[in-house]
Parts: C-alpha cells; sequence; structure tokens
C-alpha cells in the first residue's frame, strides 16, 4: 500500500515516513502543494495523509485538486471550521497535531480498501487480481526480463538483447515501452524503477 505524505515539517514528516514504513507502507513525501499535485498526477497512491499549512498554496487548494483516493488531513488546526471544510472537500478523515503514530496507522487502514492487489505473471499477459492488463508481446517480454531479475539493473541495450532479441532497439523505444507498462501496471507500477544512469529494475516497493 503506497501512502503520499504532503508535510513541509521535516520533524514530523520524518516521523511520520519512519512510522509509515515500520508499519508496512510504501511511502513517497512532497514538502509543499505543488509538489504533492504533481507526484499525485504521476505516481500511484492508495492514500494521502496532508497537512493544511504548507508553505506554497493551502492545503485546501491541494486538496480540491487530488485525484480521487482517500485524503486523511493531518494539521494543527483546532476549529470545527478546518475539519468540516475538510470534509466538505472531500477529506476521509481529519487527525489533528500532535497525534499518536498508532492511531493515525490505524485510521489510515480504515479507509484505504480492503485486500492488496495480486500480481500474477502468465504466459500471455500479466493478471492483477485475476484480470488480465493487456500487455504487448514486447511489453511482456521486457516486464519479463525486469520480473525475474528482482533487484537487478538492466541497461536499455540489455533490455533489448534480453526481451526483444534486438540490443539495437533505440533506447527511446525501451524509454516508451515501460511507460506503458507502468500505466497498465497501476498500482504495481512505481515497482518498475528507473535507475539513473544505468536502465531499469523491479522491486518490491
Amino acid at each position: 500500500m503506497r501512502v503520499l505524505v504532503v508535510e513541509d515539517d521535516e520533524s514530523v514528516a520524518s516521523a511520520l515516513v519512519t512510522g509509515l514504513r515500520n508499519a508496512g507502507f510504501e511511502v513517497a513525501r512532497s514538502a509543499d502543494g505543488l509538489r504533492a499535485l504533481s507526484d499525485a498526477s504521476e505516481g500511484v497512491f492508495d492514500a494521502v495523509i496532508l497537512d493544511l499549512m504548507l508553505p506554497d498554496v493551502s492545503g485546501f487548494d491541494v486538496l480540491k485538486k487530488l485525484p480521487s483516493i482517500p485524503v486523511l488531513v493531518l494539521s494543527a488546526r483546532p476549529e470545527l471550521d478546518a475539519r468540516l471544510r475538510s470534509f466538505a472537500l472531500g477529506a476521509v478523515d481529519f487527525v489533528q497535531k500532535p497525534f499518536w503514530m498508532d492511531e493515525l496507522v490505524a485510521r489510515l487502514r480504515r479507509h484505504i480498501p480492503k485486500g492488496a492487489a495480486d500480481l500474477v505473471v502468465k504466459e500471455h499477459d500479466v493478471e492483477i487480481d485475476g484480470a488480465a492488463i493487456g500487455l504487448t508481446a514486447a511489453e511482456l517480454a521486457i516486464f519479463r526480463a525486469l520480473f525475474e531479475r528482482p533487484g537487478r539493473s538492466l541497461r536499455r541495450d540489455q533490455l533489448a538483447a534480453i526481451a526483444l532479441d534486438d540490443s539495437e532497439v533505440s533506447p527511446r523505444t525501451i524509454d516508451s515501452h515501460i511507460a506503458r507498462i507502468r500505466r497498465k501496471l497501476g498500482r504495481f507500477g512505481p515497482r518498475v524503477k528507473t535507475i539513473w544512469g544505468i536502465g531499469y529494475s523491479f522491486g518490491a516497493s
């Protein structure tokens, strides 16, 4: 389960990231509202923990524009209006600072859809929760090359040679295949990692 933490205070953010990872979540962090919106649009998250008092834009403005995923507001604002406005804008919960990490985790789990998706690599496609995701033959071959070598970084020419039997395939073509694979994988997309200066790998988070 992947969670985006939107928090500008370094100490609070560090505590959240550590606590959530210890609880078994995959965690990404954004330090301001604009970055949060960019990260949410580019990544696949099961929930967002959102501070209202951000350095660039209001947390309420971020809440308005976030995609349709559970948002738990975490704020030091004590007034009832902040809670009501958060709920009116679509937040599923509101936790006031200071907070207990165990309570935050319990509330978060309550709002994330039950049952993590299962990914299975079949002969002719990849299935998530028993449904084929529609990889092309080339996409499947590239994904299988990464999936069967977990944690190992493969250069683009290596992927081309292993998966497509053609080491001369352009790097841009490999990048395009990877982008489509990530999109089709949904919540599993971030597991196909970019290794800057090298190529790609497949990991657990």
